[in-house]
């Protein structure tokens, strides 16, 4: 069960649900008949799962689901060109997979009859525990992305109609199954299980995150109150059960969690995916931080401004020297150290979405080299790089834990305190911080206090200002890392993605061209670059106002994304079912409704 080498083999495609396989000759000597026989069997079955849900920076160019790549579609990044739109329209063709699922039951299904008698019961039960936590894993997907889908708790036959074209099954009928899935796996995976494998804490973890996604989505979606304590009761269950655990701490600084080679046995880290070039197991995602590709996406000046200053306060409210100072050398020196450990500390004109290269994924010693005009070493370039990525980090249990008891007392929890701050996000505002860091100015961030949050003139007035502290402080911790736009869904805030309403979305960082990128002010330049003010106001280079040119940074072809909220038959929120999956029912004489939101014919 190790993400480092996934053993793939006629195990993996006889017993995985995938029907090109099912015809073929045995390549081995497994079979679904001997291959239920030992404890090592079933962990070389489950092996395969890893990849699928722990994706971490993807393999080769594979991109999908990847850290920084993977999360260019959120306010976070503004693209060079038109901002990507939301679906409008019922796709022809494509529809939900179901082909994990199916051979996650097929394990499931295996373990409890043919596996009973021939594991200790403590062995039974963790499996059967691997098992219905990666189900409820699966479903989790499939319900935050569709909604209803066709609950299967067994596996299906092939000549049962009636169950293969089953309708959708009522989105909390599904997730109170999948609470069950995680309350078993918590109760009675392993505590440890060996180096880089599930155990009850990595469980626990995932718990934690997903159940505060359904908690909120409930409470902010569906209005169902009484769902949403559930699914807050159960993150807060699974975020104490890591803390409490004592074996995990904030002990590294920022940048060095995404750049090393080597992540056994750091206590920031509960699970990790390692890569290794001497077994093929390689990504990309340094090279787009190595400062010589072109890039054509960069952090928005929206998130740029999100960046809490030292002192614990919003830069329009801050004693830091000179906060409405946006040159990225200040920024560094003024805002939360994050923002230090995550960006080129100059703007680059490779980088024409932002200006601003996001560094968070290489090496400090490296990003100083190539800066100061060295090559890029072999392995920050192509698909050889050999980073490991932390795919599930102690600091995001923190999080997930703090932001489910501020969501859980909204609706009959108990008050968070400062003790409850204290051990969540100011724990992890005292994380260490760089050398190179301390040597550029950079101080730790201000403790938050409860009765001293900051006044936030930005701030939604729809969220409380404890909430909106505890998304900011989501948002600084997992850019370009985790899902952002995840988060804007299960909180209903895919308004913050409106163009229209906000222009920074279309602006990257701050940059004086006179001073810092003079080479830009050429003919070919002319009505393709521009620079906003703090006031909002643009400034279109003509080819004799250089001296002007001193502002976030927005390329003139930035083009807001179409209308996609309030618009008819388009659900933002919900991904329709193609045409041709709703024909494939009704050929058969059964109907599949639409997502809810989405035209049904």
């Amino acid at each position: 069960m190790k993400i480092k080498h996934i053993i793939i083999g006629f195990l993996t495609l006889a017993l995985g649900g995938c029907t090109e396989y099912l015809d073929r000759p045995p390549l081995t000597a497994f079979t679904d008949e001997t291959a239920w026989e030992t404890e090592d069997n079933v962990r070389m079955y489950a092996n395969k799962y890893y990849p699928s849900f722990f994706t971490g920076y993807g393999t080769g160019y594979g991109y999908s689901g990847a850290a920084l790549m993977g999360f260019t579609f959120s306010d976070d990044a503004v693209n060079l060109g038109r901002q990507g739109n939301f679906t409008r329209a019922v796709p022809n063709t494509g529809a939900w997979s179901y082909t994990l699922l199916r051979s996650i039951n097929l394990m499931i299904d295996r373990v409890e009859n043919n596996m009973a008698d021939k594991l200790e019961e403590e062995a039974y039960l963790h499996w059967m525990g691997i098992g219905r936590f990666f189900r409820g894993f699966r479903y989790s997907q499939l319900v935050f992305q569709y909604g209803d889908v066709p609950y299967y708790d067994h596996v299906v036959s092939d000549i049962d109609l009636d169950d293969l074209y089953k309708p959708r099954t009522p989105r909390n009928e599904v997730m109170d199954a999948v609470y069950e899935d995680f309350k078993f796996s918590l109760e009675n995976v392993r505590l440890n299980d060996g180096d880089q494998t599930v155990n009850r804490y990595v469980v626990a973890g995932i718990v934690s995150r997903l159940a505060l996604h359904e908690g909120t989505w409930q409470k902010y979606y569906y209005n169902n109150n009484e769902q949403a304590r559930k699914f807050f009761e159960l993150a807060v269950e699974a975020g104490n059960m890591v803390k409490n655990s004592g074996r995990y701490d904030i002990v590294t600084d920022y940048r060095s969690l995404f750049a090393s080679n080597d992540l056994k046995g750091n206590p920031d880290v509960l699970l990790y995916r390692h890569y290794d070039a001497a077994v093929g197991v390689t990504h990309a995602i340094a090279t787009n931080s190595n400062l010589t590709e072109s890039l054509i996406f960069g952090p928005s000046t929206d998130l740029i401004k999100s960046y809490i200053c030292q002192d614990g306060e919003v830069w329009q409210n801050s004693d830091v020297e000179d906060p409405s100072n946006f040159e990225i050398e200040n920024l560094m020196k003024t805002r939360d150290s994050r923002f230090e450990a995550s960006y080129h500390i100059e703007p680059q004109s490779r980088n024409r979405g932002s200006l601003l290269y996001i560094t968070k994924f290489i090496p400090r010693d490296i990003e100083e080299s190539v800066a100061a005009g060295g090559p890029v070493p072999p392995e920050f370039l192509s698909a050889d790089n050999v980073t490991d990525y932390p795919v599930l980090r102690y600091s995001e249990v923190l999080i997930n834990l703090i932001e489910a008891k501020a969501e859980l007392a909204t609706v009959g929890g108990a008050a968070v305190t400062q003790g409850d701050l204290d051990e969540t996000i100011n724990k992890i505002r005292e994380r260490p911080l760089a050398a190179q860091a301390i040597e550029r100015g950079v101080e730790k961030t201000a403790p938050l206090v409860l009765g001293e949050l900051p006044q936030d003139p930005a701030r939604d007035p729809e969220v409380s200002a404890l909430l909106w502290e505890i998304r900011r402080e989501r948002r600084m911790e997992f850019a370009f890392e985790a899902s952002r736009i995840a988060d804007l869904e299960r909180w209903h805030k895919l308004d913050y993605m409106d163009t229209d309403a906000h222009a920074d979305l279309l602006s990257g960082s701050w940059v004086n061209f006179p001073e810092e990128l003079s080479s830009e002010l050429e003919p070919a330049n002319i009505g393709e670059i521009s620079v906003v003010g703090l006031d909002g106001s643009i400034t279109v280079y003509n080819g004799s106002n250089g001296d002007e040119m001193e502002g976030f940074y927005r390329h003139t072809s930035n083009e807001g994304r179409l209308p996609f909220l309030n618009q008819p038959n388009i659900n933002p929120y919900l991904a329709p079912i193609s045409k041709s999956e709703m024909d494939e029912y009704a050929t058969r004489g059964y109907e599949l409704k639409q997502t809810e939101g989405w035209p049904q014919n």
